[in-house]
């Protein structure tokens, strides 16, 4: 997640509906049939929110937590308690980080079902797995040393790449296809899939309208802004831009009595107001980058503007993407150009 913060407290004007949480292995009922698991995580944000929703005479879970021991251990223990025993008929991944698909194979197998996930973020998945334990590619490496990496940070992204794949179970060969309107019947309610990017490529949200009820993975977050990054797998792309158009078309579609469901923090009420607290985020960012780049700057430059907590090799990588990102909607705008010098290094300056 990114540590780039609003001027004011991020979703302090939201309604919080729930004043406890689950602990590991429990659940808490935010619905008649809607199910709040929360799964820990080896990082520095510690948890995830996962959903499982009554369907017939079983349950359909909504992401999966990441692949460890701790998480399996905790789903076998809500099979047997909160979930009484009965079957998982579907496993529904929103986007392709490892904390959402973590154990989606491990849970498809272990109940013989689908796993319904988007194509671009299904066939990306299965792309980055296939990196596990393979050298850091010359692209990658011309990618950050453009950036302004300096020879450690260089050494720090050869030796962690390939790392995403230990924390996904193997997936499955096949999967159903989900895409964005699309409506699924799930026990007696209907959700439709409504597709955000920026934070992922295709990441897939679920709506019920009729009840008022949206699981919104990290496309929507109460606390912090998810991360939105630039890769050297498609170096010219804009993802700040889908991620500001995104927050937009969901705006405008919910209203603000809306349970909104997310991936971290807790659930809330007040999306539009939210929503306009992560487009103005990004967009008070980007007026910081256009002041910091009267003299020509690097994409490692950048950092105070974006962030308040100190970048340190394990959130570098991640930091420049976000800087990035930043940047090259900044240039798609034409308020910055890009200059490359002698040694592969861009500086950026306004126009």
């Amino acid at each position: 997640m990114s540590t780039a913060e609003a001027s004011v407290r991020p979703g302090r004007n939201l309604e919080y509906p729930f004043e406890g949480r689950p602990e590991l292995g429990q659940a808490i009922e935010v619905a008649p049939g809607v199910l709040w698991v929360r799964m820990r995580l080896p990082f520095q944000l510690n948890h995830i929110n996962l959903w499982v929703l009554a369907d017939g005479d079983g349950w359909t879970i909504v992401d999966s937590g990441i692949r460890d021991e701790t998480t399996a251990d905790a789903w076998k223990a809500l099979f047997a308690g909160p979930m009484l025993g009965r079957p998982v008929k579907r496993v529904i991944v929103t986007h392709l980080h490892p904390d959402h698909v973590g154990l989606a194979g491990w849970l498809v197998r272990r109940f013989g079902v689908a796993l319904w996930m988007s194509r671009t973020d299904y066939l990306m998945c299965r792309n980055l797995v296939a990196d596990t334990d393979q050298e850091a590619p010359a692209e990658g490496i011309r990618f950050y040393r453009a950036a302004g990496f300096p020879d450690d940070a260089i050494e720090s992204y050869k030796t962690r790449f390939g790392g995403f794949g230990r924390g996904v179970y193997n997936l499955p060969n096949a999967f159903r296809r989900i895409q964005d309107g699309e409506q699924i019947e799930i026990g007696e309610r209907v959700w439709e899939i409504v597709v955000g990017r920026g934070h992922a490529p295709e990441h897939a949200c679920l709506w019920s309208r009729a009840d008022g009820i949206f699981i919104s993975g990290d496309q929507i977050l109460p606390r912090i802004s998810s991360n939105v990054s630039l890769f050297p797998t498609e170096p010219e792309a804009n993802p700040l831009q889908e991620w500001l158009d995104s927050c937009a078309k969901l705006k405008s579609l919910l209203p603000d009595d809306v349970l909104v469901l997310p991936a971290h923090n807790e659930p809330f009420r007040g999306a539009p107001l939210r929503l306009q607290e992560l487009i103005d985020l990004h967009e008070n960012n980007m007026e910081k980058l256009m002041a910091l780049c009267v003299e020509p700057k690097r994409a490692v430059d950048c950092f105070p503007a974006l962030f308040r907590s100190r970048i340190t090799s394990g959130n570098y990588t991640m930091a420049a993407g976000e800087s990035l990102a930043h940047l090259n909607c900044l240039r798609v705008r034409g308020g910055v150009v890009r200059n490359t010098d002698a040694d592969g290094v861009d500086w950026y300056v306004r126009r």
